[in-house]
């Protein structure tokens, strides 16, 4: 294997995590879930948000930029083995969602992610999925999945028992 294609394959599959034979869209948001916590575990607060956008951004870049190469090395469209989409998806709740313990912002947005971004229930994210082709076409139906994760999150927040996602 030429090291080009080892280094992408490495890079679009989140360190391999999406090369699982099973659930690898689950596995590869799990980076995204690495990503949160070690950025709130060892940065300080006040640059913590700052961090989150800069790695969102730099995922989001990535599955630009290998979009083209992950189509062409695997043969299909939205490879399921090219999970940057759901890293960048992941990363996308902690930005916008910035109440609670992190266990439990943990919690909530990745299983609240991942059952939006698996059954595309509520529009547009199947109709970009079925109609969006390419890297934006990849990357946007998991940002809305996220966004749909993150409204519900402000209403369990607001709405719900506090003992689901409040701070205490």
């Amino acid at each position: 294997m030429k090291i080009k294609n080892f280094v992408y394959i490495a890079i679009g599959s989140a360190l391999g995590l999406g090369l699982s034979p099973f659930f690898p869209g689950t596995f590869g948001a799990s980076a995204g879930v690495l990503f949160h916590v070690l950025i709130v575990f060892f940065l300080p607060v006040k640059i913590q948000w700052a961090a989150l956008v800069f790695v969102f951004i730099l995922v989001c870049s990535a599955n630009h930029v290998l979009t083209p190469w992950a189509e062409d090395y695997w043969g299909c469209k939205d490879p399921k083995y090219f999970v940057l989409d759901e890293v960048a998806g992941y990363l996308l709740i902690p930005i916008l969602f910035r109440y609670g313990q992190l266990w439990k912002v943990v919690l909530w947005g990745f299983l609240l992610f991942r059952v939006f971004d698996i059954f595309k229930l509520i529009p547009p994210a199947r109709q970009i999925d079925q109609n969006m082709h390419g890297a934006w076409g990849i990357l946007l139906d998991d940002l809305v999945s996220a966004g749909y994760a993150v409204l519900v999150m402000y209403l369990i927040y607001w709405l719900g028992p506090s003992w689901l996602i409040s701070d205490s």
